[in-house]
């Protein structure tokens, strides 16, 4: 009644749009403000909910970056692909989002659109070390190795201490058989952190590749110690002792690897190849079907290649 009185002598009275408007921005932030409280106590499931629902109110880039982050942690990454381009058109010079965008794209192995999405932050913020590692990252993915070297170096000449950046060029340049310029960016990583286990590794498959064979294995079996569930560690070392006929001892360090984890589909794989070169044709087999079942798009692409070695071997079974 009071406010009857007030509008009817202020001579003001708002329309029923006016009210619609108010309503409709009070159901958006509540909508909003619950998916937000949802998404801190990991109900996911509901904060998808109500993102959604405030966003049919209001195209709000703020509630579209909450929700891109569920759809992230929820691994819906084909959904977060797609709100994160609508935030990019909705806010072209928005660095973080293009950013978020080209790492959800390297998650999907969509390297085109991380690429595209890198260089439009890179127009945006040339100086961004971060934008120059992601096309460097990109453009390795596009297997172009020169390019992603050159936007690799960029990131590093930006960021010198960037050590994402100097492992991935590290691993492109011994792709490239590059190994003493791939050997200076792992002692610098190395020179920071000196159990860095991506770097270790690497100079292990450095020396690997120019004949070191002890300071390699000397390498992946620290990392073995450092980290008991490095499973690219077991896999390496594995290797190295099966091109070095020391089957016995890969079999052992394999079986290793699966007392850690028993669902280790490559530890099984590389198990089965140990036991065919050492005469069991049986345990191989029965290996090499755990390493299909366990995953079946990882290693069928290994299968078959047990019986088309040269004399029983093949030492290159994971490309490596």
């Amino acid at each position: 009644m009071m406010g009857f009185f007030k509008s009817f002598f202020s001579g003001k009275q708002e329309s029923p749009e006016t009210d619609k408007q108010k309503n409709n921005q009070k159901n958006f932030e509540v909508f909003k403000y619950d998916g937000m409280r949802a998404q801190r106590m990991g109900r996911f499931d509901y904060a998808v909910k109500c993102f959604t629902e405030a966003l049919t109110i209001q195209e709000d880039f703020e509630t579209m970056g909450y929700l891109s982050q569920v759809y992230i942690q929820t691994h819906a990454l084909s959904e977060a692909k797609e709100l994160l381009e609508r935030m990019a058109k909705q806010e072209p010079m928005h660095t973080s989002t293009l950013l978020t965008l080209a790492n959800v794209c390297y998650m999907l192995e969509d390297y085109q659109a991380m690429a595209d999405a890198a260089q439009k932050a890179i127009n945006i913020e040339e100086g961004n070390a971060m934008a120059h590692y992601l096309l460097g990252r990109a453009t390795q993915g596009l297997d172009d190795g020169i390019m992603s070297i050159a936007h690799l170096t960029k990131s590093i000449a930006l960021k010198d201490d960037f050590i994402e950046a100097r492992l991935l060029r590290a691993e492109a340049l011994l792709k490239m058989q590059q190994y003493n310029e791939a050997q200076e960016d792992i002692d610098a990583i190395l020179a920071q952190n000196p159990d860095e286990e991506a770097a270790l590794l690497l100079r292990g498959k450095v020396r690997e590749a120019t004949g070191q064979t002890e300071p390699a294995e000397a390498d992946y079996r620290n990392v073995t110690e450092l980290n008991p569930f490095n499973e690219q560690a077991f896999l390496y070392l594995g290797q190295l002792y099966i091109t070095q006929e020391k089957y016995v001892e890969a079999i052992e360090l394999f079986d290793e690897a699966i007392e850690l984890n028993s669902n280790f589909a490559q530890a099984y794989h590389e198990r089965g190849r140990a036991k065919l070169l050492n005469g069991d044709k049986d345990g191989s087999v029965e290996d090499m079907k755990k390493g299909l079942e366990l995953n079946p798009k990882e290693i069928q692409g290994f299968s078959g290649q047990y019986g088309n070695q040269p004399g029983g071997r093949q030492t290159d079974v994971l490309g490596l």
